[in-house]
């Protein structure tokens, strides 16, 4: 088999009828667990019977489509079902909470919701009213379901895809076929290959996110290759399944690598022996963990960088082939980076200094829900709000963040979000919230909390009263009382003295 040309696809959803055409016996989808798999052909029988449900149920196309499901061959194929009719996918997180379900429902009109009803409370009184309809997980279909014409594309929004802004309020990122499409070829021309027709590619990671569905779902359907899909990392359950399937790439964060090199040497070197690529994301990447891979199993971890607005990949260290420590390698063919001043105005050739990253090309996103406002520039460049420095190689490293994300296993976590939900908790009069390390999700959250005179709050009380508002994610892991927290002169929050 061998790669899918770019020119034949307009909307992400042609992916799965092309694959359908080269191999169509080919395994496509195997749950990691149980071992059951779909080849290419059932999965193309599965979307249209999908897509025709979602058509029954009222969807048109530009209508939303959310999607709440553990990682699976079910959210796959709802992804594309949606993607067929034209509709536009809007990915939600098993971790957040039913008051947040019903608010991003509300925030993009959603006329159905792909899950478990479970989650939403209809009787909540003070949430916002939805319209969607629910529907059940899609799944295996038995005969040959009438094929359903493959609508829109191009310019055409495909993926919603929420996630933390400035303000600490969800922002909803509009992702074009375009603009998707665009990441695949991108990363395609990468060599090594992220994905080739061959591979069987470990995911463990959300498709809620845009890095599980990018450099994920998306590279190996256009691949024409083999997703194992776990619901949740594991080390026990991935080593397993790395084993049994005869895995060849892992798309994985540090969190992950950091967790396998806790097991005995031997044990990593045998389990991992089938893989030729690992690659990570979403967060920055310990050169340490690089270089223990390459040590036990003779591969090392390849690291990217990117941000949803992006689609999401901008740079990789398989742009040049080997990793280096403390960069995120070089831009990907037919993306264009540079430094900028906080005017915008390009940093002098001659200046070695940082800058504030911008990025211009077909993959960025075309705005923010609903009015897709703020995107990229009239000439194309966006500024992701990081900070870094290219050496003398070319290659780019981010020394900081510029909005004091917090970022928990490649999710982001905006500090003013949780201080803003800590507000409502009788007894806090301030708080502050900041990244830690952890050696699990790269990053935790962290409060700080000053307490009203008289006031007795306990850190259980903190963190029972976030996890009943918050994704699971954004829950204080660690909490701390103070008297007072350090302000500037101008009486902004010194977080930074915090950290």
């Amino acid at each position: 088999m061998t790669a899918i040309s770019p020119e034949k696809a307009a909307n992400l959803a042609e992916l799965v009828s092309l694959a359908a055409e080269r191999g169509p016996d080919y395994p496509a989808f195997v749950d990691a667990i149980s071992g059951d798999t779909l080849s290419w052909s059932e999965v193309d029988a599965a979307v249209n019977a999908h897509a025709a449900a979602l058509v029954e149920a009222g969807v048109r196309p530009g209508d939303r489509v959310a999607v709440r499901l553990a990682t699976g061959a079910s959210y796959c194929l709802a992804v594309f079902g949606a993607l067929r009719v034209g509709a536009v996918v809007v990915p939600m997180s098993l971790d957040l909470p039913g008051r947040a379900v019903r608010a991003l429902l509300a925030d993009c009109s959603a006329t159905v919701l792909v899950g478990d009803p479970g989650t939403v409370d209809p009787d909540a009184a003070d949430m916002p009213p939805i319209r969607a309809r629910v529907l059940p997980a899609p799944g295996r279909v038995s005969g040959n379901p009438a094929p359903v014409d493959t609508i829109g594309g191009g310019e055409d929004i495909a993926v919603l895809c929420y996630t933390s802004g400035t303000s600490g309020v969800a922002r909803g990122v509009l992702l074009s076929h375009r603009a998707l499409l665009a990441n695949i070829w991108q990363c395609a021309a990468l060599r090594p290959a992220p994905v080739t027709a061959a591979d069987r590619v470990l995911l463990a990671l959300p498709l809620s996110h845009a890095y599980g569905l990018g450099p994920g779902l998306f590279q190996v359907t256009a691949a024409g290759a083999t997703l194992v899909l776990l619901p949740r990392f594991g080390v026990d359950e991935t080593l397993s399944a790395i084993e049994q399937h005869r895995v060849t790439a892992m798309v994985g964060v540090p969190p992950m690598y950091s967790a396998l090199l806790g097991v005995p040497e031997e044990r990593l070197r045998s389990a991992l022996v089938t893989v030729r690529l690992f690659t990570s994301g979403a967060a920055a990447l310990d050169p340490g963990l690089s270089d223990e891979m390459r040590r036990i199993t003779g591969v090392p971890v390849y690291e990217g960088y990117g941000m949803t607005e992006t689609g999401p990949v901008l740079t990789s260290t398989l742009v040049t082939g080997y990793p280096k420590a403390g960069s995120v390698g070089r831009a990907l063919p037919g993306v264009e980076l540079r430094l900028v001043d906080t005017d915008g105005e390009p940093m002098p050739e001659d200046d070695d200094g940082t800058g504030l990253v911008s990025v211009r090309g077909d993959n960025l996103f075309s705005g923010y829900w609903p009015k897709r406002d703020r995107g990229p520039d009239a000439e194309g460049w966006f500024r992701t709000g990081d900070i870094g420095y290219l050496d003398e190689d070319g290659d780019l490293h981010l020394v900081e963040r510029a909005n004091d994300l917090i970022i928990v296993n490649g999710f982001n976590v905006f500090p003013h979000e949780v201080e803003h939900t800590l507000a409502g908790l009788a007894g806090v009069a301030e708080s502050a919230a900041v990244g830690v390390p952890d050696e699990r999700s790269g990053e935790a959250v962290k409060v700080i909390v000053v307490p009203e005179p008289g006031a007795t709050i306990t850190a259980d009380d903190v963190v029972a009263y976030c996890a009943e508002r918050l994704a699971r994610f954004k829950v204080p892991s660690q909490v701390e009382f103070a008297n007072t927290l350090p302000h500037s002169a101008t009486g902004k929050l010194a977080r930074r003295l915090l950290r």
